[in-house]
């Protein structure tokens, strides 16, 4: 559980840091036989900067919980 929680701290910070990511796709609109037609869309996804945040700190809870020990 310890690797869970120090990888969920790490993808909460990039979280926050990066807070999109932007990437192309392309699709093809039509083919005729040998003419053929592609459009090129430009995609984002986006996250808002306190999914980041919520995720590191339930890594830090996961984290300081599996450390515990039990009597």
């Amino acid at each position: 559980m310890k690797a869970f929680g120090i990888i969920l701290i790490v993808i909460g910070i990039a979280m926050v840091l990066i807070r999109g990511v932007n990437f192309t796709t392309k699709k093809e609109v039509v083919d005729l036989g040998p003419v053929e037609i592609n459009k090129k869309e430009k995609k984002a996804v986006a996250w808002p900067t306190y999914a980041g945040i919520a995720v590191a700190v339930t890594g830090v809870v996961i984290l300081v919980t599996s450390t515990r020990k039990t009597t």
